[in-house]
């Protein structure tokens, strides 16, 4: 084989599997994943997120409510850990697995955190929902964020080179890590009206335990 064939054949390659990474965009599966494939792993990250936001955002955010929200986090947990141990993938899969695990994680965030709020009673009802609500709202723009890595698998997504590809695939990922940064500001502004409030009421031991010290605390 010579060396513009060998070439060719490995840009091929390396679309066709960048498209199998990215084709759970397109496909509405909610089956459990068999064996350990990246396509089936990014579509069941994304389908939790989907299920996380809808549940969220059709009950009302109560600590009885919450729980079918946690459930649904729990059950699906084994696909963003299953996709995070993944190494064998070249450059461009590579990066539509961070960016999809970016969405984990914030998910990750809202469920680990909103728990504790819920638990928190520096907060009012009231609070607790309007903090609920602006989770589901920043869930629901990062997975609609997922939706632009379509035009990698688009008939002319697939005519673009290597160079063009890859700037594509990064602008997606900046978005969705910029939303991941601003998921983990909310959390941390949202939990530092509990710190100002437990210092005031001098309830600062109870508050500590709940969310924890610099080095245990997740957001």
């Amino acid at each position: 084989m010579n060396t513009v064939n060998f070439k060719r054949k490995s840009k091929i390659s390396k679309i066709i599997l960048v498209a199998a990474l990215v084709a759970w965009i397109t496909i509405p599966s909610k089956a459990q994943m068999a064996v350990v494939d990246p396509t089936n792993l990014a579509q069941g990250i994304v389908n939790s997120a989907q299920q996380i936001t809808e549940a969220s955002s059709t009950t009302k955010n109560t600590a009885a409510n919450f729980k079918e929200t946690v459930k649904i986090y729990e059950q699906n947990k084994q696909y963003y850990d299953g996709l995070k141990s993944v190494n064998h993938l070249v450059k461009d899969a590579r990066k539509v697995q961070k960016t999809v695990l970016l969405v984990g994680e914030i998910s990750e965030i809202y469920v680990t955190n909103f728990q504790k709020i819920m638990e928190d009673k520096n907060f009012t009802d009231r609070e607790r929902t309007a903090i609920g609500n602006g989770y589901t709202v920043l869930l629901g723009e990062s997975t609609d964020l997922l939706a632009e890595v379509k035009v990698i698998i688009t008939k002319n997504g697939l005519s673009m080179n290597d160079a063009e590809r890859m700037t594509r695939i990064d602008l997606v990922y900046d978005k969705i890590k910029r939303h991941r940064d601003l998921v983990s500001y909310y959390t941390k502004k949202n939990i530092s009206v509990s710190f100002i409030r437990a210092k005031k009421t001098g309830d600062m031991q109870r508050v500590m335990s709940l969310y924890g010290n610099a080095e245990q605390k997740y957001w």
